[in-house]
């Protein structure tokens, strides 16, 4: 298989906004590595174009998207720049093929963190302040049918975020048993506690960290990194607004407009 060609035809897909086929139906032999290779083609692609790369996303990190996608690890995706919409900014659903939203926290880091090897020890150290988080995830799979190879090739799904403006040092924070509320329309969708992401969200940093290692590429310091979905992927349309409110550390929404 071609890695470039087919970060092409993804690419191609996002700008279109047309749905393509999955990748794992036309290369059923692609591993996740092969995968990754394709991501990082985009990446690449990317910051020639001179988008800026801020950070990083984990996902696939509760036990109910593992059993989904059959799978007992996580994936990651690469944040830049022009995905990051400021808290009050509409998220234009025309820019997007299939947006869902999740409610995360985000780790704002002080210093690199770089695997393998690295604990949930090192990243509370190197953690500057947690924050409440929204991540609208867009498939570039046709009907969000995918399986592991596929959302990897995609970024894993990444589409845009939101990050709240209220900034909490971790160690305010206990990390097990944090709520969290899922909200559209002012009607509770999903809850949850941050004991769903890996037992602790300080351990799927930790994680991605070390699943970085393996290509060379590490967690630098003033970057921010999605720890994960507390609960399950909500759809959006016109016209809806979702917030997620954690205990004692404040609220972030976004209004979807076309």
């Amino acid at each position: 298989m071609n890695y470039k060609e087919l970060a092409e035809r993804l690419r191609e897909a996002e700008s279109s906004r047309v749905q393509i086929g999955r990748l794992t139906d036309e290369f059923p032999e692609m591993t996740v590595a092969d995968a990754y290779q394709i991501q990082l083609e985009n990446v690449a692609y990317r910051q020639a174009q001179g988008q800026k790369l801020i950070g990083m996303k984990i996902g696939i990190t509760s036990a109910a998207m593992q059993k989904m996608l059959n799978v007992d690890v996580p994936d990651y995706g690469h944040l830049f720049d022009n995905m990051l919409l400021p808290e009050g900014t509409p998220c234009r659903i025309s820019q997007l093929i299939q947006p869902k939203v999740e409610g995360e926290l985000s780790f704002c880091l002080k210093k690199d963190l770089k695997g393998p090897g690295v604990t949930i020890a090192d990243v509370y150290e190197a953690t500057s302040y947690v924050v409440p988080s929204l991540e609208i995830v867009d498939s570039r799979i046709k009907d969000w049918k995918i399986k592991l190879q596929d959302t990897v090739a995609d970024n894993g799904s990444a589409g845009r975020f939101v990050v709240g403006g209220r900034m909490t040092p971790i160690e305010a924070v206990d990390m097990r048993l944090t709520g969290m509320t899922l909200e559209k329309n002012g009607e509770l969708i999903n809850s949850g506690t941050t004991a769903e992401v890996g037992g602790n969200p300080a351990a799927t940093v930790a994680c991605l960290a070390n699943m970085l290692s393996e290509f060379g590429i590490e967690l630098k310091a003033g970057s921010i990194v999605m720890a994960g979905a507390l609960t399950g992927m909500i759809p959006v349309e016109n016209g809806d607004v979702v917030t997620a409110s954690f205990c004692g550390m404040g609220s972030v929404s976004v209004k979807f407009v076309d």
